[in-house]
């Protein structure tokens, strides 16, 4: 039972984040937390690895069909800014966890940072319409972007997340389904980065093998059942989709800053 839960919330996570290209991370992280299932550090491990198998066949599927909408050159420069970001919010998050005894509170103080910037993403998707957006040029502005990005998502254990596509709407200018893909592009880069730290400092949790397997198979088969429904949404039903998941992640790191507090 345990196992086939990792494999539908992964499954299902990755569908909606292969759709709204927000990795699915963001959905992973606080359901698992909310069954708790296994400790904090390995489900932010276990979800980087299906953020990981899913943005990898969304990204490379989309280059080999030669339908991806990814701007490599902007993307490019973000994708190397979040990449050091990843391993600079790794670092964020070790000396929190450093701060703590109990890594229940480590769990809080993730949870409690969730809901905020879901929050702030929420109210930005709603007015959107208006507000003025920019296009940010340039190498230099482009990577720091993407290392703000990198450090919050690695930090979160979120793998990408909703604010990817706030940044990229205002920032870059781009629609909907445009910024869900060149999202997909930067997490793929974040999570090869953050795995292969995580590896070399060998920080790696336990966990068990046939979870792992699982779950990047959820994320495989997430992204390709993303993809299918994506190519056939216009950029409004894309928000709608969005925008109700924003809503369930908001209510679940509620539920997951009080549980880890131990206020219940």
């Amino acid at each position: 039972m345990q196992q086939f839960l990792f494999l539908a919330v992964s499954l299902l996570a990755s569908v909606a984040g292969a759709i709204c290209g927000i990795g699915g991370g963001v959905i992973i992280k606080p359901v698992l937390d909310l069954f708790g299932l296994a400790s904090v550090s390995t489900i932010s491990f276990l979800s980087g690895c299906t953020v990981l198998s899913m943005s990898a066949y969304s990204v490379g599927k989309g280059l080999i069909s030669r339908d991806s909408a990814v701007d490599l050159k902007s993307g490019t420069y973000l994708a190397v800014g979040a990449a050091v970001g990843g391993v600079c919010g790794q670092q964020l998050f070790a000396l929190v966890r450093g701060l703590f005894e109990n890594q229940d509170t480590v769990g809080a103080v993730q949870a409690a940072c969730l809901f905020v910037i879901t929050l702030g993403t929420l109210v930005y998707t709603i007015r959107k319409a208006n507000i003025r957006t920019i296009r940010v040029q340039g190498a230099a502005p482009g990577v720091l972007i993407g290392l703000a990005l990198g450090i919050m998502s690695s930090f979160l254990g979120i793998g990408g997340g909703p604010i990817n596509l706030v940044v990229l709407g205002y920032f870059f200018s781009m629609e909907t389904k445009t910024a869900a893909q060149n999202s997909l592009y930067i997490i793929l880069f974040s999570q090869i980065t953050n795995l292969l730290t995580t590896i070399v400092a060998g920080n790696v949790p336990e966990f068990e093998v046939l979870t792992l397997v699982l779950m990047v198979a959820g994320g495989i088969g997430g992204g390709m059942i993303g993809r299918f429904f994506s190519r056939r949404m216009d950029n409004r039903a894309v928000d709608k989709l969005f925008i109700g998941l924003m809503v369930v992640i908001m209510g679940i790191s509620v539920w997951n800053t009080v549980r880890y507090s131990g206020l219940l």
